[in-house]
Order: C-alpha cells, then sequence, then structure tokens
C-alpha cells in the first residue's frame, strides 16, 4: 500500500471528505464495494491505464467507470470511484490503493460508536496471528484458496467479533500489504485516525490496573496533544517498568530495557 504524496494525497483527501457524506447504514456496503473495485483496478490493467491517463478527458474516465460498474456496486460507491478517476493521482497505481483505503474507512465508520472495541479486536487478532505460526502460514498460503482462508476467518471470529472487524480481517487475506500481520496494524492506525487518536502498544510484565491504564491514557494523550488508544501486551521478560512504542517513537522504561543499556555501557 502506498504512502500517499502530492497529488494523490489531495485527491484521497477530497474522496474522503466526500465518504463522510454517506449514510451510516450503508458504509458496510459501500467499503465492501470499494474493496472490490481496488481488485478490479489491480487486475485489469489496461482499465487501471485508461483511468489514471491524464490525456483522457475526466468525462471520458468517468463514462468509462459508470458503464463497467453501474449495477454492479452501490450508487455512493459508484460516485466515489467516478469523481476518484477525475481527479490526478501521482502515479498509477495510487488509484487502487486510495479506492482500497476508502474502503478501510467507510467499513471502519460502519462500527458507529463501537471503533474503539474495533481497534481492540483488530490489535486482539492481530496478536493472535502473531503468536500462532501455523495460523499465520495458513493464511498466507498461495496454495490456499480465499474461501478456505475466508472460512479461517470466520472460524476464529464467528460471533465474537464485530462485522466491520470480520470485514476487514478478510480484506487482510486480498495481499495487498506485505503480510496479514501489517494489514491489521494498518488497519487499526485507520481506526485510530477516524476517531481523531494516536495508537500505543504499552509491553508491560503484568496487566494493568485501571487507574494505572487510565493514568497512562491521559500522560500519553497530553504528551501527544490528541487522544491515544492503548494496546497492552503482557510480557513477563520485561521484568518491570513499561515499554512504549507510538509511531516512531520508543519509551522503554522496562527493568530489562534498563540492564540492556547497563550491560553495553559495561561492555564498552
Amino acid at each position: 500500500m502506498a504512502d500517499f504524496r502530492g497529488a494523490s494525497a489531495d485527491a484521497l483527501a477530497a474522496r474522503t471528505d466526500e465518504l463522510r457524506s454517506v449514510p451510516s447504514g450503508e458504509l458496510a456496503r459501500v467499503g465492501g464495494d470499494l474493496f472490490a473495485v481496488a481488485g478490479i483496478l489491480r487486475d485489469e490493467p489496461a482499465l487501471r491505464r485508461v483511468v489514471t491517463d491524464v490525456s483522457v478527458a475526466p468525462e471520458a474516465k468517468q463514462g468509462l467507470v459508470r458503464q463497467i460498474l453501474g449495477g454492479k456496486v452501490s450508487d455512493a460507491a459508484l460516485s466515489l470511484v467516478a469523481n476518484a478517476v477525475a481527479q490526478r493521482w501521482t502515479v498509477a497505481r495510487d488509484l487502487a490503493d486510495a479506492v482500497e483505503r476508502l474502503g478501510e474507512i467507510a467499513v471502519v465508520r460502519s462500527a458507529g460508536d463501537d471503533t474503539a472495541r474495533l481497534e481492540d479486536e483488530l490489535f486482539a487478532v492481530g496478536q493472535v496471528v502473531k503468536g500462532a505460526p501455523e495460523l499465520r502460514d495458513a493464511l498466507s498460503d498461495p496454495a490456499r484458496s480465499p474461501e478456505d482462508k475466508a472460512r479461517l476467518v470466520d472460524d476464529l471470529l464467528a460471533q465474537k467479533a464485530l462485522p466491520a472487524t470480520v470485514a476487514l480481517v478478510r480484506q487482510a487475506l486480498a495481499g495487498t500489504y506485505r503480510t496479514v500481520g501489517v494489514a491489521l496494524a494498518t488497519y487499526e492506525r485507520v481506526a485510530a485516525d477516524v476517531n481523531g487518536e494516536r495508537v500505543a502498544t504499552v509491553t508491560v510484565a503484568k496487566p494493568l490496573a485501571d487507574a494505572d491504564r487510565a493514568r497512562l491514557v491521559d500522560v500519553l494523550s497530553r504528551q501527544y496533544s490528541r487522544p491515544v488508544h492503548l494496546n497492552v501486551v503482557v510480557d513477563p521478560s520485561v521484568v518491570g517498568g513499561v515499554l512504549v512504542e507510538i509511531g516512531d517513537d520508543v519509551i522503554d522504561g522496562t527493568v530489562s530495557g534498563r540492564l540492556d543499556t547497563a550491560r553495553r555501557r559495561l561492555a564498552g
């Protein structure tokens, strides 16, 4: 998935604004439709070239998209895609990536007031995949059919997770991202961004008490001038203290971290 720059960043921002006008009850379907369109754009290079060609009139691109997708996707999804192809993109591949990102945002917003729960569930699934090599290999195995992988996801999440979580975990299998784990981490950041938050992963030796968790959230939110969504990883090997990872920042206040620093200093 590309980092959007220049014209592509502006185009994505404009379509994200348009997405805000989609009724909440339609967001889940719109997200699924946008995922499907992103797949079509990647699988059909001739179509992708035409709809990103700056020498082709925007109206002609929109007409082609409406002809191909009309009646097959929701009106809201069709409007988003038609308006997207009328814009300039820094590189051609950004269009499909942006359509997929819009789908991610739509699915996140479909969770409504449960967005915080969605973030927690995405993190939890990511931790399960990370800690289960057999599951991770099964989900990334190119020999397995998409339907077989989807059944694995359903078995893992059935009756346990939000529909938005299931939809995003299924989309993580599409291969757009380097790994399923990277996809899930990205979706969590998208969800946090929709909520106007930052994501902090905190590693501790034992579970945090509610008061300690609230205090840490408050400190980090004030430090980063933005609400912080906290993910907690329990790892007895840190011995004590707290390791905080937020964006590119790492704050290592663990006992094991201090011991490692002391060892390096003694070693010269």
